[in-house]
Parts: structure tokens; sequence; C-alpha cells
């Protein structure tokens, strides 16, 4: 059996991610960008202020206090029109434009009531220590015109959209999201709003991947349920294979009913291996179909809702985030303490459910009473999963231990 690095590696070297398209830019939240932006402004596009205050030469309060006449009030999106000599000040908001002649903005806190007579304005500003360039930020000091300001290969999050609409693109260059499909394939399932009959059981899988695979940031559809039986499941699987990714879970491993890696063969779609070592998830499948417009991948899970999902965060997450264009998108590898003993006893790699919490700076893990591939109540529990190498033995806590963290809802 292939190892789980091995098994990735196969899965990685047949993701490629699509075309870049353009989208626009209120589209483009969580894709991938395709190209290097650059700014067409200064920003700030003027010398400014960064609080309300008065505009003055610093060397006037070289004592500390000084009174000052008023030349003019300026506020935001508003243009001075007088420049600021020595005794004199410019009432200026927060964000406008410096006054030609000022080199520092005195917050209003350190001013008294300005005095007016006729049309004379005067105030008092009492500011030790002023300098120059104090409340001041200087024009492009946070991009200049023509500097590139978002890089290829950046996620797009709500700040880069914000910096996007700052420059002026309405439209940006991304990858594609990847589209997935989650079949759930047994003659035991039923939807989740029916009753389960004598020796069925509701579908967890379905809801369950599908949510999974939103959160990997793929446009993800649920199928459904497929019965099994061949024609039912070819029709299916061939629904499926419409999207970049098919998922489908159950009917993999070594059962009479296990029909999936034949109705997949009948569709074209190429195995590339079947069986792993790893626990949970040991009978999982991997292959392609090759189209002109770009290989679909098809992942074949285990039935029971834990392995299912151990699979889809080692090897689906990853190859979502290859098509998406980023290579960084499994699971974060941290060490940690033991909280308390562990025995294994498999032959194969062990991913098991656990809590890792963060006391004083040390990772703490604590695995959890898990009682198998079916039991999701306790992985709803676990935001990691402990790694044990294969063998026979034990773990005492204060051991250092590898553990993976799930990916957790923002």
């Amino acid at each position: 059996m292939l190892s789980i690095d091995e098994a990735l590696e196969r899965i990685l070297t047949r993701a490629r991610h699509r075309d870049a398209i353009v989208l626009p830019a209120d589209e483009a939240l969580g894709c991938i960008l395709a190209e290097d932006v650059e700014s067409d402004v200064d920003s700030p596009p003027h010398d400014k202020s960064v609080v309300d205050g008065y505009a003055v030469v610093a060397a006037d309060l070289a004592d500390g206090s000084a009174d000052f006449d008023v030349l003019e009030e300026v506020t935001a999106g508003a243009i001075p029109h007088r420049a600021v000599t020595p005794g004199r000040a410019t009432r200026i908001m927060t964000g406008a434009p410096l006054p030609e002649g000022a080199d520092a903005v005195v917050m209003i806190e350190r001013a008294d009531a300005p005095v007016t007579t006729g049309d004379t304005s005067r105030v008092r500003l009492n500011a030790p220590g002023t300098v120059k360039g104090q409340n001041i930020v200087r024009r492009a000091t946070s991009m200049a015109r023509g500097h590139t300001i978002l890089s290829s290969g950046c996620m797009l999050r709500a700040v880069e959209l914000g910096l996007l609409a700052e420059v002026g693109r309405s439209e940006v260059r991304v990858v594609p999201t990847p589209s997935l499909a989650v079949l759930s394939t047994g003659n035991e399932l039923v939807p989740a709003n029916a009753v389960p009959g004598p020796g069925q059981i509701r579908n967890s899988n379905g809801p369950l991947l599908a949510a999974a695979a939103r959160m990997a940031g793929a446009d993800a559809v649920d199928l459904g349920i497929v019965v099994d039986e061949r024609e039912a499941l070819s029709a299916a699987i061939e629904r499926g294979l419409q999207q970049d990714i098919l998922v489908l879970s159950g009917g993999v491993s070594a059962g009479v009913l296990d029909l999936v890696p034949g109705a997949l063969a009948s569709r074209g779609v190429e195995q590339v291996f079947h069986k792993i070592n790893l626990k949970p998830g040991k009978p999982l499948w991997f292959g392609i179909r090759q189209q002109a417009d770009g290989d679909r991948l098809v992942f074949g899970l285990p039935g029971n809702p834990v392995s299912s999902l151990v699979c889809f965060e080692l090897f689906v997450r990853p190859a979502i985030g290859r098509l998406r264009g980023r290579d960084d998108a499994g699971l974060v590898e941290v060490s940690a303490t033991l909280a308390q003993d562990m025995v294994q006893r498999s032959d194969r790699m062990t991913y098991y459910p656990a809590r890792l919490t963060n006391t004083e700076g040390q990772e703490l893990l604590e695995p959890l009473h898990w009682q198998g591939s079916g039991d999701l109540c306790t992985l709803a529990s676990a935001n990691a999963l402990a790694i044990l190498p294969p063998g026979r033995y034990e773990l005492h806590a204060g051991h250092s231990i590898r553990a993976v963290r799930l990916p957790q809802a923002q």
C-alpha cells in the first residue's frame, strides 16, 4: 500500500489549476490573484493630517505655548487656500490636506477655545515638544503610483478587495474557484429529514463533505444519495464529473456492494491508486478522467464519517488548494506535548482525534475517547488529529508528539 506522502504526491502531480479568468472584483473574494496589480495613485494623495487640530510651523512652539491667528478651516475633501506662516495656524480636520508652509499639526485637545473678534480668530496652543512632521502622513507613504501593491498568488480577502477599489480596479484576473460535487453511495442511507427504517442511517457524509469543501475554498454541490445499483451509480457519477472534482463516499472497500471503482471505470475514470497505509481511511481511491477542458479529479472516500473526513482533510483539501493556485493549503502540523497516556496498536499510520490547547506558550494535546470510524460525535469535540506512526507501543504524558490542526470556521 502507498504511504500518505506517496499518495498525496500522486494526487498533486495531477492537480492543475485552470487558466486565469477575469472577474468583477466584488465577485473575487477568496480567489487567488493571477496578476500583479500596480497603483494608479499616490496614497495618501497629499500630505495630510491624522488628527483634528491646527496646522502650524513647529518652531513657533519652541517654548511650549503660543498664540496664533487662525487663517481658515480645512475639512477632508477640501483644499487649503492660504499658506501657513510663523504666528499663523490653519484649523484642520483628520484626512485634510496639509497647507503649504505647515510642518506639524497640534491636536485639538492642546488648544484653548478660539477667540473671535470681528473677522479675526485667535487660538492659544499648549503643545510642548512639538516637532516637525508631528501628526502628519506624507504623500505616497502608503503606496506610490506605479508601485506593485498586490502580487500574483495572493489570496483576495476583504482588505485586498478594498485595496483594489482604492487603485481603481473593478475587474481582476484570478484563478477560477474549483467546482466540486459530493455523491453519497449506499442502500442504507436516507436523507437527514427522513426517519431511518430498519437497517438504515441518515446521510451525514454528504453535508459533512460539502461543508468541508466550501471551507477549503471550493464551490461545492451535494448531489445527494445514490443506491448501490450499477446503472444508477454510473449515471450519478457522470453528473458529478461535470465538476472539477468528484468526491464519493462509500462503495470503495471490499464488500459485495462496493461498486464504485467499477462504475468509475465504466465512465472513463482511470485509477491512480486504491488503498493507502492510513487509519482511518485505508480504502481511499483516487483517479482522473482526462477531458479537453481539464482533467477531473475523482476521490472515493470510505463510508464511515471519520474516515471520510480524515481522507478529505489529508488529500482532497490540498488538491482543492492546488486547483485554486495555492500550494500551502494542507493541514498545519505542530509539535505538542501529550497531556495523558496513549496506546498505539496498529500497523498503519493513525490520525487520532484530539484536542489542542495552548498553555503558557506550550501546545498540549489531549487524545479524545474515540470509538472508531463511525464516531462523528467525538470528532465534533476535536480541533486536531494526533499522528501516531505504525507499531505497538505506549506514549506517556509529557511525551512530544506530532499533530495537525483541523480547520476552524472563521
